[in-house]
């Protein structure tokens, strides 16, 4: 790969948290406060802005999804997928992990902790809903932040974007027979038309989207496609605490009543947070991966592509169903958790590379 290509790399696999990412959990939760006083004291308004819908879909959510999403798809660039012969072994990892291992290992903390362990402190008719939020959560591998996460990790720039180009692209026809299979496994009613129209309104289209503006700011220059992103990039954080503000809007009460329910969604999100970069990271650990592939090709699997989640759940269930809180709360304790597998990624290098041969 040339010179040129290797700095185009280092620049697409992000940088150091902004002010909004790095403050993400605090925002994510004067958002929580916020929409929830909403719901409280202006139910009327929130019940409004959320029967605006055709097809299923909301139209004030929809248009803050594509803002949030296609400014983060704009980084994906698919011509790095030229480069996974050269890393297969850490592909193979992401991959494995990703969309054989994943999906599952959420679909059975669901299970366990949901019907069986808290069982008897949510409420009865919403616990299929919140299995079906973390459900959706653990079938989409994450596209953007895990940029972030790489760069901190000192990761390699051309492995994270051949990884996420890869994953995106698999996720365009993987994603809806995964959830469909886990939900129908879970005993919850598969509304495959609107998960297909889920999938192209919320991958598909954003991603077509963002590849031709992307194309199109390049044959501007490096410089000018930076600068671009740059200046687009807060529009996405904050069309994500917008829609966090109407999700809670409509959970106000439901959080009042049961404060406990955040808590209890938070533990097996967190757990398969842990599990899945530990397994990571110990695989590529066992294939002597170099350290700078297994930091990223941990990374992408722990985090979720939460702002295609929520999306997803808003669609299927509604705004004030189960599902949405459920994928809300993988967005209020995913920052955190990563900031702190990164620093685990960093401090365990040297035991890291005693083991893998580096």
């Amino acid at each position: 790969m040339s010179a040129q290509c290797e700095v185009t790399g280092k620049r697409a696999a992000g940088a150091p948290l902004g002010f909004f990412e790095k403050y993400l959990s605090l925002w994510v939760f004067l958002c929580i406060v916020a929409g929830t006083v909403i719901g409280l004291v202006a139910p009327d308004a929130a019940q409004a802005v959320g029967s605006l819908q055709i097809a299923q879909v909301n139209i004030p959510v929809g248009i803050l999804i594509w803002v949030m999403i296609i400014p983060m798809l704009m980084k994906i660039d698919f011509s790095a997928l030229r480069d996974v012969y050269d890393q297969r072994a850490g592909m193979g990892v992401t991959l494995t992990v990703n969309w054989l291992i994943k999906p599952f290992t959420m679909a059975l903390f669901a299970w366990f902790f949901l019907r069986h362990v808290f069982a008897g402190w949510l409420p009865a008719d919403q616990i299929d809903s919140y299995v079906a939020g973390l459900i959706l959560l653990g079938a989409a591998p994450c596209t953007a932040m895990v940029f972030v996460w790489s760069n901190l990790c000192n990761g390699n720039a051309n492995f994270t974007l051949s990884q996420v180009a890869i994953n995106d692209a698999i996720m365009l026809f993987a994603f809806a027979p995964i959830v469909a299979l886990l939900l129908g496994v879970s005993s919850i009613p598969v509304p495959w038309e609107t998960l297909i129209l889920s999938v192209v309104m919320y991958i598909a289209i954003p991603l077509a989207i963002a590849q031709w503006i992307r194309s199109r700011l390049r044959r501007k220059g490096e410089a000018a496609f930076e600068a671009a992103l740059a200046r687009i990039g807060p529009f996405s954080m904050l069309a994500l605490l917008a829609t966090l503000v109407l999700l809670f809007s409509f959970q106000g009460e439901t959080i009042v009543e049961q404060p406990l329910i955040i808590a209890i969604l938070a533990v097996p999100i967190l757990l398969q947070t842990l599990v899945i970069a530990a397994l990571g990271y110990w695989l590529c650990r066992k294939l002597k991966v170099r350290h700078d592939v297994a930091g990223p090709a941990a990374m992408i699997g722990a985090s979720n592509f939460f702002e295609l989640a929520v999306a997803v759940a808003i669609a299927l269930y509604g705004f004030n169903s189960g599902a949405a809180l459920a994928t809300v709360v993988g967005v209020l304790i995913e920052v955190p958790v990563m900031l702190w597998l990164v620093r685990m990624v960093m401090r365990t290098r040297g035991w890291y590379e005693a083991g893998s041969g580096d």
